[in-house]
């Protein structure tokens, strides 16, 4: 081994230790933006190594080069903007479009590499295996990505999308696909497998994605996250970049996990989610009659005494808040609050929000401490003895209709909100959530319903409640 590539193997040793710390870091808040800094080190680090061994070879002609050049500028632009820019409320459909360009990436180094053999031979196993999976894994990544993308968006009906003969349809496509394998891997090679089989994949990718609901789409970021890490290492094997394998596995294991974490805090499996799921739009529908609608009604001046005399108070943040960008108004009253010495928390359900993760994220964005999340478990375990229940925006993970028989959420766990003492619902209007079905928690004796948008409501609401606490 020569010197120069010494070096570039022991860089690669360094960037995959980046990556396994940065990801053991990102487990919490408080050490997560090191970790990402960490992973995007190492990043840097591969991706200089990659150039180092691209000139080494002096393979490339200059007219690579420069659109390879341009395609990074663009590439990288494009990245640093989106994130320097991206609201809160759409870092799901842009986690979502990245699994998207992942996969993608992924099926073209593959495909790449396919119509690179001298057409008409057959492959040898250790080149064939691969590369195949890396173009119907990457392939579907990427279709079903835009699909997921278009559904948090509200470009694509959130609703499950299914027409007669669906699932003919699917066992075709899985058939074809299956046929693409066998000839890749047992027959001569020719253009025509790699049409089929990226074509294949690619209507597979959406056939899979349309008919799962909105309700359902943390689950399914987080499952196309873990195809894009298999697609990725796939495409290390077929290149025999080390780098990209090892990444690619970190990625694809962590999704995979997180991915079960997300169905079994629904109780759902993922083969159940990926036949198709339940789920409306995005909860701005009418509201239904599935139970009383003739709730009682309150005040910013009712909230504020409640909260003032108030020993402990649970917040629950939902997909409301994160739409009206209050993670600062809420932020602000639960520092009010233990200003006065009100004990609060934060009661966090798994799949609050769009994503696996949202409602930390929004949280952690405005120096929320760690120690007031409280994860679904230790939550429940607490709301006997919470004076206030603040449920903002969130509607399906506090729903009692999870615990009776029969209803499209019967058997996800929830937030159990209806044994707090006293409950306020800050919400918009009664529409339903991703589940489409009406919240029993809203006509509750005990709950108090505060129609407003969550950032003008709460500005309300701690206008009132220091009233109450500085008499």
């Amino acid at each position: 081994m020569s010197p120069l590539m010494a070096v570039v193997s022991l860089s690669y040793l360094i960037s995959a230790g980046c990556y396994v710390i940065g990801l053991h870091m990102m487990r919490t808040p408080k050490s997560a933006r090191n970790g990402n800094r960490l992973s995007a080190v190492g990043m840097v680090l591969a991706v200089v190594m990659t150039f180092v061994i691209a000139l080494q070879k002096n393979e490339a002609t200059l007219i690579s080069w420069l659109l390879l050049a341009v395609a990074l500028i663009l590439g990288i632009t494009y990245g640093a903007v989106k994130a320097r820019t991206v609201k809160m409320t759409d870092m799901p459909q842009l986690v979502s479009l990245f699994n998207a360009v992942g996969g993608g990436a992924a099926a073209a180094i593959g495909a790449f590499d396919y119509l690179s053999q001298p057409n008409g031979e057959h492959l040898a196993l250790a080149f064939s295996i691969p590369v195949i999976l890396d173009m119907i894994i990457g392939g579907i990544t990427f279709s079903g990505s835009l699909i997921a993308t278009g559904k948090l968006a509200g470009k694509v009906s959130g609703k499950p999308i299914t027409f007669p003969g669906a699932k003919l349809l699917n066992g075709v496509v899985v058939l074809i696909i299956l046929v693409a394998i066998a000839m890749t891997v047992g027959f001569a090679s020719s253009p025509w497998i790699l049409t089929i089989a990226i074509v294949a994949s690619l209507v597979f990718g959406i056939l899979m994605t349309i008919p799962i609901g909105g309700a359902d789409m943390p689950v399914v970021v987080s499952l196309l996250n873990a195809f894009t890490g298999l697609a990725v290492a796939m495409a290390g094997f077929v290149i025999n970049n080390q780098i990209l394998i090892i990444a690619g596995a970190l990625v694809g294991a962590a999704g995979t996990i997180l991915t079960l974490q997300m169905a079994a805090a629904m109780n759902r499996s993922v083969v159940k989610i990926i036949a198709g799921g339940f789920g409306t739009d995005d909860g701005g529908g009418a509201a239904t009659t599935d139970i009383p609608v003739d709730v009682k009604t309150t005040t910013a001046d009712d909230i504020g005494v409640q909260l003032a005399y108030a020993k402990n108070v649970m917040i629950i943040p939902g997909y409301g808040l994160a739409a009206a960008q209050a993670q600062r108004e809420v932020s602000d009253l639960a520092n009010l609050l233990l200003a006065h010495g009100i004990n609060v928390n934060y009661a966090i359900h798994p799949v609050a929000g769009r994503m696996p993760g949202h409602m930390n994220v929004l949280l952690a964005e405005v120096n929320v401490p760690y120690e007031q999340m409280k994860q679904m478990e230790e939550a429940n375990a607490m709301f006997e003895n919470t004076d206030v229940s603040l449920v903002i925006g969130a509607n399906d993970v506090t729903n009692p209709q999870a615990r009776e028989p029969h209803t499209v959420i019967t058997g996800m766990p929830i937030l159990d909100v209806d044994k707090s003492k006293s409950i306020v619902v800050i919400k918009r209007s009664m529409s339903t959530g991703y589940a489409g079905i009406q919240n029993p928690l809203f006509a509750n004796e005990k709950t108090g319903m505060f129609f407003a948008d969550a950032k003008k409501g709460l500005v309300e609401v701690i206008a009132a409640t220091k009233e109450y606490l500085e008499e």
